[in-house]
């Protein structure tokens, strides 16, 4: 019984230890920009200057690293041509850059059919940045359905935020 004591002791010890490690998921902690699902390889130090053109911070809060959806649709609207457009310009004078797609969904529907409907928007996405010159070689996709929301609540408005594509930059050409 002293050992099995001593035994559940260290093991708590450790447990919490494990824990006890602020930088786990890179730079910003859980979400930030050096952990999965951040910015895909960039650090937060080399985001840049929002200001600066040759960022992914530019190409993230100016051009805009996001496109919406409609309720059941993967066609672009003539807003995320135009977002596209923009990225694909980027890109193209970027080609230090390579990029993730990912789809994703609201949280209606089941995890199978959303899985496919992200994949169907991240598809729709790269085929449009590929028509716009980017080469296929630096693009990506991947689907989250709706297992990375943006907003949780059960309406419309948060809804609508979670149904898209996400153009998530990295450097180098390891896509």
């Amino acid at each position: 019984m002293k050992h099995l004591s001593k035994v559940l002791m260290l093991t708590a010890a450790l447990a919490l230890s494990a824990c006890n490690n602020p930088d786990r998921y890179g730079a910003g902690g859980p979400g930030g920009a050096g952990g999965a699902g951040g910015m895909g390889g960039i650090d937060s130090a080399s985001l840049g200057d929002p200001n600066n053109p040759n960022s992914p911070a530019y190409f993230a809060q100016t051009i805009g690293d996001k496109v919406l959806f409609a309720v059941d649709q993967y066609s672009l609207t003539p807003q995320a041509q135009q977002i596209l457009t923009a990225q694909a310009v980027w890109m193209n004078q970027h080609p230090e850059y390579t990029a993730i797609v990912e789809g994703h969904a609201d949280e209606q529907g089941t995890r199978e059919y959303n899985l496919a409907l992200g994949a169907r928007r991240a598809t729709a996405v790269q085929e449009y940045l590929i028509s716009q010159g980017v080469s296929p070689a630096r693009l990506r996709t991947v689907s989250y359905g709706k297992e990375r929301p943006l907003a949780v609540c059960s309406e419309e408005a948060c809804y609508a935020q979670n149904r898209r594509a996400v153009t998530v930059l990295a450097t180098g050409a390891g896509v």
